[in-house]
């Protein structure tokens, strides 16, 4: 009995060791050495040995305002994006679940932006904002001078428009799935119950798609921190480092300045932080997340 186990369980692995072994190589080695290096910090000049500074890099690092910044700059451009993006798709969905002439090209409209690359939709906002030929810069009366992406106030706020614009087919599609899932009994009891539209939806629709909204919400912090492609396109962290997030602050200490320690050390920190931020939504929100025929 005992051989057959044995045999069984190194059968299980052995079908594991191809997954393992990637995960661990793409994975787990990168994260080891992001750890190590940021214990190391790089020399001005190329060529030189790197200095070990120990856990001194990581406290000078993280207490820096460099670092505080970025990271209250990159909450900001995750509370523009994900609410707003998540209402926006959802609003979106409920008004093409409707039953009227025409509205699968609408479908069609709404949910095409998810074909399109961070890269591309990037050049379009870009080019409507531009201070000489854009669109948006005229109707907003801003041409001429620097134009909206190289204002102090409003640079971050276009990027973020710019990222709900991308993620809105994305969001558009699991809202509408969620909407067609919900059983059609339900709405028709809470209507003979004398319901209006509205409180229908609120008291019955909402609660049942709240899986989907976790997990939009999940998703829309992670790529909310992990936000790079927008940024690079229309500011590269500008003006004045105004839209400077963590990610693009790494990228920059690491491509830019030769600087990977520190580099190392605020992709450490981003890794926590999402990995506390996640863990904190599992814990706190999925509380309230109702499961359709999970009591059953």
């Amino acid at each position: 009995m005992w051989l057959r186990k044995v045999r069984e369980t190194a059968t299980g692995y052995l079908f594991l060791f191809p997954a393992i072994g990637l995960f661990g190589l793409f994975v787990f080695y990168p994260l080891v050495k992001t750890a190590y290096l940021g214990f190391y910090a790089q020399p001005v000049f190329p060529g030189l040995p790197a200095k070990y500074m120990g856990f001194s890099q990581y406290s000078s690092v993280l207490s820096s305002s460099e670092f505080l910044g970025d990271l209250w700059r990159t909450v900001l451009f995750v509370l523009f994006t994900m609410p707003l993006g998540i209402a926006l798709g959802l609003a979106m969905a409920v008004l093409a679940h409707k039953k009227l002439a025409g509205i699968r090209v609408f479908r069609t409209i709404f949910s095409s932006t998810i074909a399109t690359s961070v890269a591309v939709a990037s050049v379009i906002f870009f080019t409507l904002l531009d201070p000489q030929v854009g669109l948006f810069s005229y109707w907003l009366g801003q041409t001429g001078g620097t134009g909206i992406l190289g204002s102090l106030t409003w640079a971050l706020p276009a990027v973020a428009v710019t990222t709900i614009w991308l993620n809105l087919g994305f969001t558009f599609i699991l809202m509408s799935a969620a909407l067609q899932s919900v059983p059609d009994e339900l709405l028709e009891a809470a209507a003979v119950d004398g319901a209006s539209p509205t409180a229908s939806f609120w008291r019955v629709t909402f609660p049942l798609l709240s899986p989907q909204l976790f997990f939009v919400g999940v998703i829309g912090i992670i790529s909310g921190f992990q936000a790079f492609g927008q940024i690079d396109i229309l500011t590269q962290g500008g003006p004045e480092n105004h839209t400077t997030t963590v990610l693009y602050d790494i990228y920059e200490n690491v491509f830019d300045y030769n600087n990977s320690g520190k580099g190392a050390v605020m992709a450490i920190a981003l890794f926590v932080i999402l990995l506390v931020l996640t863990a904190l939504q599992f814990l706190v929100l999925q509380r309230r997340v109702f499961y359709a025929g999970a009591g059953r």
